[in-house]
């Protein structure tokens, strides 16, 4: 059984059990939320997909961790001028574990 969630302006294919990173979201580590809007089931041999969502039907999942992933290296350049920026950015995120599907 799997589902296509939306969730941050993302979609991911999810599974139970399944740990992944979401956009940031606002609950503590440790509680449970139900992810973004469900777009599509399955169930190996049903296939029920939304017209944009489906109503009614949610993805559990519980908060593992809140952290920032790597930081990447924002670089403006402009040659002959003696332009030069550099800024870093680290982008908040939320470790998710899917507990069900379709409740």
């Amino acid at each position: 059984m799997f589902a296509i969630v939306k969730t941050g302006g993302k979609q991911y294919k999810v599974k139970k059990g399944d740990v992944l990173a979401v956009e940031k979201l606002p609950q503590k580590e440790g509680a449970e939320v139900a992810l973004g809007e469900v777009l599509l089931i399955s169930d190996g041999k049903n296939l029920t997909l939304g017209k944009p969502t489906l109503k009614g039907k949610k993805v559990r999942a519980k908060i593992l961790k809140q952290g920032k992933a790597k930081k990447i290296n924002v670089i403006k350049f402009k040659a002959k001028v003696r332009y030069r920026r550099k800024r870093g950015h680290r982008q908040l995120f939320t470790r998710v574990k899917i507990l069900s599907i379709g409740e």
